[in-house]
């Protein structure tokens, strides 16, 4: 493969791949689950300390095994090639395409915002609950769209990536700049003023509204299944970083700027993603974040800084943000497939480049397969069952990091983790209360995402006894 991508550019995809919807919409079920903002604030902490962690160990293995797959490479040569299908198989089924369709879907809705007959036209097709309408027609198309777009080459994909990335970058310090200095009446005091306390208040749904019934206290059991349950919003609006561990055989002196690429990148997006939530705070009381129309606090603080103009202003930054984003996941996912492809663990069609040395069918099995996801409507839950699984993706392949030290100490080594073995234990500790967490508390998040895994097992010994 060529070299295509600079450290610029690496960086770019990180944190072009991470800034999706997820930072626009998500704190509203956090306030929900938590009722404080120090422990909004502590939550979104936590998931900076623990996807940081993670990059800096993901780049003792990036320096390691430096070529195309990334991740899916990491847990085939650490773990084996079970393990690495396994992956795989999760990130071909949902991982990667329901993150694809569930950004374009975000995309469409906010589309929506500025063309409003996009929400108020009857469906194209309807049967009982199963029903398509012009707001998954636009996603498809940006999907599809984004998709001819790579296959014409890496550098196609790159420019759009770059200029996407740093637009919303530019919008999102703008918005945190003015959330200060235009907010007359800051709410940051009433928000702050309850503490270390918990409260919960998930509200009741009126016609297409969720409207507060009431907060109740909780007592530190509650409070810490309100905790794993806000960390499913903070944790899968910071995933996808690893994104670009997918396209190391394209990247420049792979050994060095994928792990600086990871380790900036995810800094800054969590810097970012800090700055935001402290906006929602000084512009929005509590009750105005859980509640946000739609669950939309982005958009309610906006109003609030800009007026009228802001629903527009947020609109526009979000289709931004989400079109920059499913660019960087269609670029990168497409690579670990024509990886799997190679090892005879996916369809061979996705092995050959074309004649822009990028691998086009492995590109358009991706982004249809996305497309069926946003079409049926289906993603919503399945990311929600997913959340925990990718979790533990990460985990396994952190663990990686410290198996490797103690099984094969003696392997060149160009990068080396900082601050281990402190690094990896922080995200695996925290992964693990996470993880632990959510089955205790919050099960419908867990088993079946894991099932979903699962079923990949008669798929790999299908895969493998016809390869016998």
């Amino acid at each position: 493969m060529q070299k295509k991508l600079k450290l610029w550019d690496a960086t770019m995809l990180v944190m072009g791949s991470m800034i999706g919807s997820g930072i626009f919409i998500v704190s509203s079920d956090m306030m929900r689950n938590l009722g404080s903002g120090y422990w909004l604030i502590t939550v979104w902490v936590i998931t900076a300390i623990m996807t940081i962690a993670a990059a800096i160990s993901y780049g003792e293995l990036s320096a390691m095994f430096p070529k195309a797959g990334g991740q899916y490479t990491y847990i085939t040569e650490i773990f084996g090639k079970m393990t690495g299908f396994l992956y795989g198989w999760g990130l071909f089924t949902v991982i990667q395409t329901g993150t694809i369709a569930a950004v374009a879907m975000a995309f469409g809705k906010f589309t929506a915002y500025l063309i409003p007959a996009l929400n108020n036209s009857d469906p194209i097709f309807q049967s009982g609950t199963f029903r398509i309408t012009w707001v998954q027609i636009l996603a498809i198309v940006v999907i599809l769209l984004l998709t001819y777009i790579n296959t014409k080459g890496v550098k196609n994909g790159k420019f759009l990536q770059n200029l996407f990335t740093a637009s919303k970058i530019i919008a999102l310090i703008g918005i945190i700049v003015f959330g200060f200095l235009f907010v007359k009446d800051s709410q940051w005091a009433s928000n702050m003023s309850f503490g270390w306390n918990g409260f919960q208040d998930f509200g009741k749904e009126v016609g297409n509204d969720l409207l507060p019934t009431g907060w109740k206290s909780i007592g530190s059991i509650t409070l810490l299944g309100g905790i794993a349950a806000a960390m499913v919003g903070s944790v899968f609006s910071s995933v996808a970083w690893e994104n670009v561990t997918f396209v190391s055989g394209e990247i420049e002196n792979p050994k060095k700027n994928v792990v600086k690429s990871m380790v900036l990148g995810t800094t800054v997006v969590m810097v970012l993603y800090l700055l935001v939530n402290f906006v929602y705070l000084n512009a929005l009381e509590r009750d105005a974040i859980a509640f946000a129309d739609k669950n939309r606090p982005a958009v309610a603080a906006s109003e609030v800084i800009f007026g009228n103009l802001g629903t527009v202003i947020m609109a526009v930054l979000v289709m931004i943000s989400t079109f920059g984003c499913i660019n960087g996941l269609v670029l990168a996912g497409a690579r670990v497939f024509q990886t799997m492809a190679k090892d005879g663990l996916f369809f061979k069609q996705a092995i050959d480049n074309n004649r822009n040395d990028v691998p086009e069918k492995s590109l358009w099995m991706q982004g249809i397969w996305a497309s069926v996801l946003a079409l049926s409507g289906q993603y919503g839950d399945l990311l929600d069952m997913i959340s925990f699984v990718i979790v533990l993706f990460y985990m396994i392949t952190v663990f990686g990091v410290i198996y490797l030290r103690i099984k094969k100490p003696g392997i060149e080594r160009p990068y080396k983790t900082w601050l281990y073995p402190v690094t990896p234990l922080i995200y695996l500790i925290i992964g693990m209360a996470f993880c632990v967490l959510l089955i205790w508390f919050k099960p419908q998040y867990t088993w079946p995402g894991f099932i979903l895994i699962l079923l990949g097992l008669p798929v790999y010994w299908f895969i493998n006894r016809k390869n016998v």
